[in-house]
Formats: structure tokens, C-alpha cells, sequence
């Protein structure tokens, strides 16, 4: 898409003082906790920094002074997720980088969350892709990095396309936030009643190893039965809105289904341990095992007792982790009274439920966001008609 302003190279839109460059090489393997935070490729995704970082000897990152961060300047992963690019915030302030991200600190006429957006959008992904290196694992080259074409509006132009499209994320941001709280309820909710036996009117405390009045220890299979998942080659998929379940998650859709949903699926092979809950109908791979029959367990249940049992350390094979069902089946478990059970399932049920509606917002901000983002930062939608259209979202 042709711009309507000038473009200038991304390097020229760069603090002479502190070039395009990348971090530290040879980070080592301690990780004091009075450390300096390290952010590396896999660290950046989606406009975010993750705040989960590893840390480096204050004089291993003495030695990359060009590279400690002050917040605000943007910082793109080289490496692993090639092009993903993030502002700093200010609390990331005295970070150091890793060699597989680099350091874009921008001149004051340049607005970063806008030259973020930019970069983020299908003509700065494409300008990225076309100097991506290796036929494995893709890298982006400093030299191309800093030869990547910017659509350059005045100042003001740029904050008020980043302030559009930032509410966008802001809201987006919110419902993330309220997706993990709903969601660590539900858990403690769950560990509460099931695990620690804090349940309503549960009485004086119990002995290790002792059951509540009215539980009893069964194996699984008597709670819910799993059954493996099926076949779907990628060319046999149809175009539809049946989300196609593989062992990490959601994995495309199809046209139809073979499982309805509320369900619960967890990995079988490749990726064990992650156990889901499908709102909708759905098509769990062959690499999945999905709840066929829910017999005293019911789905929001279900989905924490597996959870719990920590199904990724069950699992055997070399080469390919695999969990087996039948074993899986045999695993002892505390059963609740069923009215316990159906109080809780119409607790955590409701919650889970309001973070998917939560979910699904997201996904449509999203496309509003992704549908906007090229023609403004194109200059085919004005500002003024955007900031318009926000309102009503914000």
C-alpha cells in the first residue's frame, strides 16, 4: 500500500549517539537476583516485553553500556519470533539486551509506539520478511534492519495514529488482565474445595493422608474417560469456525466437527501437560486426548483435575513424549459428592465463561486493530475519521 507521506530509512530515524545494535553475546550462566534484567528474543511478542526475565552480572552488562535501556526506545527480536518489536516501558529502565534482540532508540522527531506500529504493519512485515536470513531458523541482519523504509507523517500525525491504535491494545490489554484473574479464581476456588478440603461446611480440620466424611479415592477413569482424538491432515481443512485443537492449543479451524463443546482436551503426543477448555464445538487432533464421556466430573472440573495431576510428568517415549491413556486412567483421585461437584462446576463454569466472552472480545478488537493499522499508517484513513470510529470502542 503507496503512503502518503514521505519514507525515510529506519536508520536515520535513530539517535546518532546510539545506533541500530544488538546486546550482550555471552550473557553466562548465572542469574543473580540483584542481577540486571535481560530481555531476549523469545521475550518479545506481540508489542509486549515479557516481565518473566532472567538476569546477568551487573559487570556482564557493564561490558554492553551501548545496550542498557532507559525506556522508550523500541527493541526488536532478531532471532526465534524475527521482527516482533516492543517500546520499553519505563519500569524495563537499566535492562540490558540479549545478541538476538536489537536496540532502535529513536530521534525526538520519531514517535516510537508509532515506528512500532509501522514496523508491525504488512508493509513493514514484508520490508522485514524480504531480509529475513537462514532457511531454518530465520534472522534478521542488522545491516537490512537498518535499511527498512518508514512512512514518516509530522510528529503530531504520528502520536494521534499511535494513540488510536494504542487504545486498541489498551483495551486489549485490560481484558488480559481480567482473563487471568477470572481464571487463577476459578484454580484457587478449585485447590481450595478439592485439593486442600476447605470446602463449604467441611467441619474440623483433617489428618495427613485423611478424606473428608463422604469422599472416596478412585482412579480417574471412574471421574471422566479420555479417548484419543482424530485425523486431519492441514489440505483436508475447510474454511469454518470450528477451532481444530492439536496437543498446544488451538491449532486453525475447520468446517466441521467432531466434538461438542463445553470439552476439555490435553496433549497425548509432542506437547503434554496443557489441558484446555473448549467453549465451542471443536475437532481435537490425533495428537490430543478430548474427555469422550464426562461421568462424575463435569467440564470446568474436569479441566482443574487435570491440571492438577500434572499429566506432562506421566508421560513416557524418547524421542516423542506420549501420554497413555490407560495409565493415565488408573491414576487415583479424591472424588467429591456430587452436589459439591455441580456447586462448583456452576462457580468456576460462570467465571470461565465470562473470560471467554472476554476472549472473543479481544480477537475483534484485534481485527478492528489490524484492519486500521495499514490504512492509517498508510494515510488512506484520516485520523480525524479514526479517532471517530474509536469512541464508541473506548
Amino acid at each position: 500500500m503507496n503512503s502518503l507521506w514521505p519514507k525515510r530509512l529506519l536508520e536515520d530515524l535513530v539517535d546518532p549517539q546510539r545506533p541500530i545494535t544488538y546486546g550482550v553475546v555471552k550473557p553466562g550462566d548465572e542469574q543473580p537476583p540483584e542481577g540486571v534484567r535481560l530481555i531476549r528474543g523469545g521475550d518479545v511478542l506481540n508489542g509486549r516485553i515479557n516481565r518473566e526475565l532472567r538476569t546477568i552480572a551487573p559487570d556482564v552488562s557493564d561490558q554492553y553500556r551501548r545496550t542498557l535501556l532507559r525506556g522508550g526506545e523500541l527493541v526488536m527480536s532478531l532471532v526465534g519470533n524475527p521482527g516482533a518489536v516492543a517500546v520499553v516501558p519505563p519500569d524495563l529502565a537499566g535492562s540490558n539486551l540479549a545478541r538476538q534482540v536489537g536496540l532502535i532508540a529513536l530521534q525526538p522527531f520519531a514517535e516510537a509506539r508509532y515506528v512500532m506500529y509501522s514496523l508491525m504493519a504488512p508493509d513493514g512485515k514484508n520490508a522485514l520478511t524480504a531480509r529475513t536470513k537462514g532457511s531454518v531458523q530465520q534472522v534478521i541482519n542488522l545491516a537490512d534492519l537498518r535499511r527498512v523504509p518508514i512512512s514518516l507523517p509530522p510528529l503530531s500525525t504520528q502520536r494521534r495514529i499511535a494513540s488510536i491504535l494504542g487504545a486498541y491494545d489498551d483495551l486489549i490489554e485490560v481484558n488480559r488482565r481480567r482473563i487471568a484473574v477470572l481464571e487463577e479464581m476459578a484454580r484457587r476456588l478449585f485447590e481450595e474445595w478439592f485439593v486442600h478440603f476447605r470446602f463449604p461446611g467441611c467441619g474440623a480440620g483433617l489428618t495427613d493422608g485423611e478424606l473428608p466424611s463422604g469422599w472416596s479415592l478412585v482412579p480417574l477413569e471412574q471421574m471422566l474417560v479420555l479417548q484419543r482424538g482424530f485425523d486431519l491432515p492441514s489440505a483436508a481443512r475447510g474454511a469454518g469456525a470450528h477451532p481444530v485443537i492439536a496437543a498446544s492449543g488451538v491449532h486453525g479451524t475447520h468446517s466441521e466437527f467432531r466434538v461438542r463443546g463445553p470439552g476439555v482436551v490435553t496433549g497425548r503426543s509432542g506437547t503434554l501437560g496443557t489441558v484446555n477448555l473448549v467453549h465451542q464445538d471443536f475437532w481435537p487432533l490425533n495428537t490430543t486426548l478430548y474427555v469422550r464421556e464426562f461421568r462424575r466430573a463435569s467440564p470446568a472440573y474436569a479441566l482443574h483435575l487435570l491440571r492438577h495431576l500434572k499429566l506432562g510428568a506421566h508421560g513416557g517415549g524418547a524421542a516423542v513424549p506420549t501420554l497413555n491413556r490407560n495409565h493415565v486412567h488408573a491414576l487415583k483421585v479424591p472424588c467429591a459428592p456430587p452436589e459439591l461437584i455441580a456447586q462448583f462446576e456452576q462457580h468456576a463454569m460462570t467465571t470461565l465463561v465470562t473470560a471467554y466472552n472476554l476472549e472473543r472480545q479481544n480477537s475483534r478488537l484485534a481485527e478492528s486493530r489490524d484492519l486500521l493499522l495499514p490504512r492509517l499508517i498508510s494515510g488512506d484513513r484520516t485520523v480525524t475519521t479514526a479517532e471517530r470510529e474509536l469512541e464508541p470502542v473506548a
